[in-house]
Formats: structure tokens, C-alpha cells, sequence
């Protein structure tokens, strides 16, 4: 603490003598060092009071006491700059290990695209977070069927991310069953209800397709209702298939439903974050995304899906409100 003060005196009295920038700018650099070598703002206050008692000999007394008041002070100030420096250390962490688990779940959940010459798909799944708490997967058995799931977790962050890891595992376990939409929602549903917490739920939509037939057989869990449309008829029919969301309750019957795709019909399957529009209700929503679907129907399957995004930001001045996963499976 002597050398510092020596130091500090030094450059003290040079800067009342000159008055010059260069020494404030020494000043200042000595000051970070100080605060590198974790000397307090009270012991820093403390030096500048010797420092200033050396240099002018006459000072009042009385002087003395406005320095006690500003230790003082500068004591509390320490105590919360050091809480804010470990507070910004913490989150930094915290932002590293998010990044982390953000490129695990970008590799676990990862699902390609696959190809038919059938059926054009296409796919968008933008998070609004660095997890994301939409997911889909396609499972494809040869050139015969596709089943395409789509999930939407409740929830955000590391437990959407780890429930979806979860929802994974489940389907990939019953990947080469061919089993119904029905059977498979009621499977996951035990899976989820068992394992996760009771505030959490998923909502999901699982379809198989038939590619010879062009019929697409599909059940709900809570999730938004898909889109149908039709090109011979040039309109839309809304999905409705009323199941519980996975996870609430154990023993659930899931109904499934049947729909045939004639050529250039395409299914829209969507997660909530699409039609959350601000200012305008779910109704308003659905029928703002029709008419944006409508307007490029010519468009390949994935084109379609990457307008639809780009509109839709558009709209809400780049601002979505929630994860955004559009699928697209046209004949």
C-alpha cells in the first residue's frame, strides 16, 4: 500500500502542477490497474486522502471528516459494484452454456428432409430464443409412406429443449412400427406424463402418409388444426381433431382421421407461434395465413414456407412472439 501511494501522489502532484491531459490519462490508467489488483474504492479513496495531506500541509481539519463520510460511502458502492461484477461474470456463463446447449439440441434434433416423387415437402422452424421449443421430425419408410410429427412444448428454454430430446426418443423407439397416428400420440402421451413436470405439456400434430393412395391419415393432441387445401375447389378446410395434450393426463384416446390429396393439394401443418399475430385474434390470424398460402400456391413447398416466414415478418415488424414451424406436404 506505501508503493501505491508513493505512485499515486506522484501523479497527483504532477497533475495539479500541469494540468495536462497526458497525466489525466495516466491517472486513469492507474486507476485500472488499481482495479485489476482488486484494491477496493474505499482504499483508492483512502490513498487520495494521503496523497492530498502530503501535498498541501494546511489543510483544515475539518477536511478530514468529508473524507470518514466518503470512505464510508465508497464502502457500500464496493460492496455493489463487486455484487454487479460477479452478477455479469454469472450470466456470461450462463450465456456460454446456453450457447452450448443450443448447437446440442440444433444436432440432436436436427431431421432431414426427405425426398418423393410424390410429394413436395418443405419446412421452416425459426426459434424465438436460442432453444427451441418447436420440433419436427419426418419418418419415411422407403418410397411408401412418410409420417411427419410436429410438437410444440409448452414451455421454453432448457426444459422445453430437454422434453423434446424426450419426444425424440419416443418416436424414434417406434419409428419402424407403422403404427396409426392414434396408437403413436397415446405412446408419447404416457412418455411425457410419466417424465416430466406437471406444468409441462406438448402439443402435437402426427400424420402418415400413404404416397401410393395420397391419403394422409392424422391425429391431434391440442395442437393447432392443420390446413387442407384443395386446388380443384380452390379452398381450405381447418383439420379439427380435439385430443388432450400430451402430458396432462395418463390414459387418453387420441382419434384419428382420414384425408385423400388429389394433385397440387397441400396440408399446411403449423405450431401456435404462425398465428399469433399481433392485433388480430386466432381467426383473423388463420385467415391472413390462407391468403398468404393462396398467393403462392404455384411456389414449391419449401419456397412457400420461406415467403410465408418472410411475410409474416413483414407484417409484425420483424417481431414474432413465439417459435415459428411451418410444414408443407403438397401433392
Amino acid at each position: 500500500m506505501k508503493q501505491l501511494l508513493i505512485d499515486y501522489k506522484q501523479i497527483l502532484s504532477e497533475y495539479i502542477t500541469n494540468r495536462e491531459e497526458q497525466t489525466l490519462y495516466n491517472g486513469q490508467n492507474y486507476v485500472r490497474q488499481l482495479i485489476q489488483k482488486n484494491v477496493a474504492p474505499e482504499d483508492l479513496v483512502n490513498i487520495h486522502r494521503k496523497a492530498v495531506a502530503d501535498i498541501y500541509s494546511d489543510l483544515p481539519e475539518t477536511l478530514s471528516h468529508a473524507y470518514d463520510f466518503l470512505i464510508e460511502v465508497m464502502v457500500q458502492f464496493g460492496l455493489k459494484t463487486r455484487e454487479h461484477q460477479s452478477l455479469l461474470i454469472q450470466k456470461e456463463e450462463l450465456r456460454i452454456e446456453m450457447e452450448i446447449a443450443a448447437r446440442i439440441q440444433n444436432i440432436l434434433l436436427k431431421t432431414a428432409i426427405p425426398e418423393f416423387n410424390k410429394l413436395d415437402i418443405g419446412m421452416i422452424s425459426k426459434p424465438i430464443r436460442k432453444m427451441n421449443g418447436d420440433y419436427v421430425q419426418f419418418i419415411h419408410h422407403e418410397q411408401n409412406y412418410l409420417s411427419v410429427a410436429v410438437a410444440d412444448v409448452v414451455g421454453k428454454g432448457v426444459p422445453a429443449a430437454l422434453c423434446m430430446s424426450m419426444l425424440k426418443n419416443g418416436l424414434e423407439t417406434l419409428e419402424y412400427g407403422n403404427y396409426d397416428p392414434s396408437y403413436i400420440l397415446h405412446v408419447l402421451n404416457r412418455i411425457i406424463e410419466k417424465s416430466v413436470d406437471d406444468g409441462m405439456f406438448v402439443s402435437a400434430f402426427y400424420g402418415r402418409y400413404d404416397i401410393e393412395k395420397g391419403v394422409l391419415t392424422y391425429s391431434s393432441a391440442g395442437h393447432e388444426p392443420a390446413l387442407y387445401f384443395s386446388s380443384k375447389f380452390g379452398s381450405y378446410v381447418d383439420l379439427e381433431s380435439k385430443g388432450l395434450l400430451l402430458g396432462v393426463m395418463p390414459e387418453v384416446k387420441y382419434p384419428q382421421f382420414n384425408i385423400k390429396l388429389e394433385e397440387n393439394d397441400f396440408i399446411m401443418i403449423v405450431t401456435d407461434g404462425v398465428t399469433e399475430i399481433r392485433d388480430c385474434d386466432v381467426i383473423e390470424a388463420r385467415s391472413l395465413l390462407k391468403e398468404i398460402a393462396f398467393s403462392l400456391r404455384h411456389l414449391s413447398a419449401q419456397e412457400m414456407c420461406e415467403k410465408i416466414y418472410a411475410e409474416l415478418q413483414r407484417i409484425q415488424d420483424y417481431n414474432l412472439n413465439d417459435d415459428f414451424t411451418i410444414v408443407i406436404l403438397k401433392k
